[in-house]
């Protein structure tokens, strides 16, 4: 009974707007407590930012850096608000994971020109998870564009040999537009899209440059193909079912193309 309600909270979430699926998981959460951890740890949410009060740079929050009320920030590995039992990784992931945001920051910077990112890492028996985060939102303009996008990237790294290790990634974006304009009227488009990836790749090293730049690599062709599906998908359909249902040109313009078009077929045919 209970993979029953977990089955039909999720296909409750696939048909209600992703834009409110924060407020919808929370009150199903509250309708069906059993199922709160299973939902929480299976729904992505939109990223939320935090500013570390330590360095003062900001920080992305979600399942994964949270521990009850508080979050971690990547950058001083401290809990907000402070907690003294808080889960943190050890010494050598902890420095692992400062070379993670470090690197992950740079990308952010040259991929996003903007934004926020953040990553987290933990242990695994046999090796370790992560997760990499990043944010960009479209500052409001003047004709009202708006826009979110969410890219959360978990990782899992399996150590098979020496040399080489197992990398799953799971990788899923939330996309949320919206806007007004005079001549094409009100656009709201929001969805999220979820692929997975897995291969076994050498490591060179035992520093953990190797695993930076593995995950790295998978992350960007990943971002790629899912920027790609998602400029078909949604972008597209969009295009296609606007261009069928409504003309942005005036009645004037379209009986000016049609006479035009009359008199060059005449032409053809004289």
């Amino acid at each position: 009974m209970a993979d029953d309600s977990y089955d039909a909270s999720l296909d409750l979430l696939r048909r209600l707007n992703p834009r409110s699926i924060a407020r919808n998981l929370n009150t199903l959460c509250q309708v069906a407590p059993s199922l709160a951890e299973d939902l929480l740890s299976s729904v992505d949410q939109p990223l939320g930012v935090k500013t570390c009060a330590e360095t003062k740079r900001q920080f992305l929050t979600c399942d994964y850096n949270r521990d009850g009320d508080s979050y971690r920030s990547p950058w001083s590995g401290e809990y907000q608000p402070a907690l003294a039992d808080g889960a943190v990784p050890g010494p050598e992931l902890r420095t692992l994971e400062v070379a993670f945001n470090d690197a992950f920051d740079i990308y952010r910077d040259l991929y996003y020109e903007g934004g926020v990112s953040s990553a987290y890492l933990w242990e695994l028996d046999g090796g370790f998870a992560g997760v990499a985060l990043f944010k960009k939102s479209a500052a409001e303009r003047k004709i009202g564009e708006t826009g979110v996008w969410d890219s959360i990237h978990v990782f899992e790294v399996e150590k098979v040999s020496r040399k080489a290790a197992n990398y799953k990634l799971t990788s899923t974006v939330i996309l949320d537009i919206g806007g007004k304009n005079k001549i094409l009227g009100s656009l709201d488009l929001g969805g999220n899209l979820t692929r997975q990836a897995e291969q076994t790749l050498p490591v060179v090293d035992e520093s953990g440059s190797s695993h930076i730049t593995n995950i790295g690599t998978m992350v960007e062709e990943m971002e790629s193909k899912l920027r790609n599906v998602l400029n078909e998908v949604y972008f597209g359909k969009t295009r296609d079912i606007v261009g069928d249902l409504r003309s942005i040109a005036s009645a004037t313009e379209t009986s000016y193309e049609k006479n035009l078009q009359s008199q060059v077929a005449k032409g053809l045919g004289a």
